[in-house]
């Protein structure tokens, strides 16, 4: 019993929540109710029309406000607002009007059906997002153990066989210790992964601080973090005589870019160099990362955004202990919460292809920028 009141005290709070948003719709919506009776009423010779005019505008109140106390109330207003002001005898109020209890009725009915629909919808689709949101976090965790997992032990091994063995040759020490610094350097990266994800708000999406940034500059900034890495791996860069400027968290594109780069260097087994390339697309900037390797099976391309591991279980390759999935999960959600999209595909002439595009602002000679063109 006392878990039904508590449900039914939750339900009547959730139901009557106010806001000032709110407010400020109902007072629009059927203030512009009133203004378009009132001119019609100098206009016309009937009011036939007052009635269907307060109905639409409790159906508008009941869809884009939350809950029922908007909605009713406007049913309310709407109903005395009609009788008080365009029904004879006018600015008097007449509760004997002829069909006034139905219209009141129907005003109310309109109300309480619309606004448990849109409850439902709201509810549902707050579903959706949650569940979205636990399928990330599971296929992120899911990812991180893997790539946690895998370079840890071959560290521990490596120590452990040059902590044992004094027999080995320097050639072979040199190259435990390489081996080792690379699982160390890839463990780096995946820190920066998931300081990105921990920027992850609420609703699913990173916390941006953005600000206008020539997207030459992050590119070239990105580069430079790249190769402090991986120096032997040649970077191609092509960008447009244009200047493009795009309102970013710089800190964030610049760790996507490194992570395409570096799958590059992991996963494209045959490339011998990777471009970067800028170009423009209509409104959008579209940023590439392209190689001359093996390219990306089918079965990779169809998961590759999903946080998931891609590497069939019998595959015992170097590079199977590192996987793309967190990497290139976190970088979709990043480039979404710019208002960008991302995609991947395997190039005609051999090799792969990951781009993402991101909103273009306007900048005049001085590179001073202007109205964002989405706007």
């Amino acid at each position: 019993m006392k878990r039904k009141r508590r449900s039914f005290r939750r339900f009547i709070k959730e139901s009557l929540t106010f806001s000032w948003r709110d407010l400020g719709t109902t007072l629009i919506v059927l203030g512009a109710g009133f203004a378009l009776c009132a001119v019609l009423q100098l206009i016309s010779d009937t009011d036939f029309h007052v009635p269907l005019i307060f109905v639409l505008a409790v159906l508008l109140v009941s869809l884009f406000t939350d809950g029922y106390l908007f909605g009713l109330a406007s049913s309310v207003i709407s109903v005395v607002g009609v009788n008080f002001v365009f029904t004879y005898p006018y600015f008097h109020i007449n509760f004997y009007m002829t069909g006034y209890p139905l219209t009141f009725l129907c005003m109310l009915v309109v109300s309480i059906i619309s606004c448990t629909l849109m409850s439902r919808v709201r509810k549902g689709e707050q579903a959706r997002l949650e569940a979205e949101r636990e399928k990330m976090r599971a296929n992120l965790l899911r990812a991180i153990s893997h790539d946690f997992r895998t370079p840890l032990t071959s560290i521990i091994g490596t120590l452990e066989v040059l902590n044992s063995d004094d027999r080995l040759s320097h050639k072979d020490q040199r190259t435990l210790i390489n081996d080792a610094k690379s699982d160390a350097e890839w463990l780096i990266n995946i820190m920066e992964n998931i300081l990105s994800i921990t920027r992850i708000g609420a609703e699913g999406t990173p916390k941006l601080h953005t600000e206008p940034q020539a997207l030459e500059e992050v590119l070239g900034e990105a580069v430079v973090r790249f190769k402090k890495q991986y120096p032997d791996m040649p970077v191609k860069i092509s960008v447009p005589d244009e200047f493009l400027m795009s309102d970013i968290d710089a800190m964030l594109i610049e760790q996507v870019i490194i992570n395409l780069l570096i799958n590059v260097v992991l996963h494209g087994k045959t490339a011998t160099w990777a471009r970067l390339s800028l170009v423009r697309e209509g409104e959008m900037a579209r940023v590439s990362v392209e190689d001359d390797g093996s390219g990306i099976s089918q079965r990779a391309l169809a998961h590759l955004f999903d946080g998931q591991n891609i590497h069939s279980p019998d595959d015992r390759s170097e590079d199977s202990r590192r996987t793309m999935g967190i990497g290139l999960s976190v970088c979709r959600t990043i480039i979404i919460a710019h208002g960008g999209s991302m995609k991947a595909e395997n190039r005609s002439e051999g090799g792969a292809c990951l781009s993402f595009t991101l909103p273009i602002m306007e900048a005049d000679e001085n590179g001073n920028t202007f109205e964002d063109i989405d706007s």
